[in-house]
């Protein structure tokens, strides 16, 4: 009879041995599971702060830039405006010695043109203006007229404009890593509160949201631009 219980108490301590290795065995997996989460959401967090640091900073790089052709533009799109007032008063001056006969005074006129404007006043002689109705008011109307300063001007505005909306989609794309930076951080909490938890489905719980929230998180630092 005594010998029959030693046998049974043998066996039933062998099965709780049994399920405490299996239980042990469990949680060392699931452990080794919550370090790697940990230490790549860990790393991911590290990245993305990065990334959005060097996004922020390169958006205010961006935007001096533009700033700076904006400013040259209109610098340049003053020169060219003077030139063109100064080539328009002389041509009326022009028109006012060819109405009073002095061609040596309106030969004085045509030297003092800017080239660009000399070459389109003489296209634009060419279509005889006096005589025919369809020619253009003036040279500067002459498609052979050209203003170095005003396409200079237009030139840095296209590169400012440019510019500028390279700038906002770096804000924007540093503003997409801060976004991730935070969802690397719920997962870190994820885990940890995970860990707190015996209880086995409300760690697996835990531990699959952490999980798909980490993929997503992955997958969208992978794709989104590097600065």
């Amino acid at each position: 009879m005594a010998e029959g219980m030693n046998v049974e108490l043998a066996h039933k301590l062998s099965e709780r041995e049994k399920a405490d290795r299996q239980k042990r065995r469990w949680e060392e997996v699931v452990e080794i599971v919550e370090v790697l989460f940990l230490a790549i959401a860990a790393i991911a967090t590290a990245w993305s702060g990065y990334q959005a640091a060097k996004g922020e900073g390169h958006q205010s790089v961006l935007y001096g830039e533009a700033t700076t052709d904006q400013f040259q533009a209109g610098v340049a799109s003053n020169l060219g405006g003077q030139r063109l007032a100064a080539d328009a008063a002389l041509f009326s001056a022009w028109l006012q010695a060819q109405a009073d006969k002095n061609p040596q005074l309106a030969a004085v006129y045509v030297r003092r043109f800017s080239p660009d404007y000399r070459m389109a006043f003489t296209a634009w002689l060419k279509t005889d203006p006096f005589t025919n109705p369809a020619a253009p008011p003036g040279p500067g109307y002459m498609p052979q007229y050209r203003n170095t300063g005003l396409e200079e001007a237009k030139r840095l505005n296209a590169h400012a404009d440019a510019t500028f909306e390279e700038g906002t989609a770096a804000r924007e794309t540093a503003d997409k890593y801060v976004r991730l930076t935070v969802l690397f951080a719920l997962v870190l909490f994820l885990v940890a509160m995970g860990q707190r938890f015996k209880l086995r489905g409300v760690r697996i719980a835990a531990g699959a949201v952490a999980f798909g929230l980490l993929a997503y998180g992955l997958y969208s630092l992978f794709t989104l631009p590097h600065v």
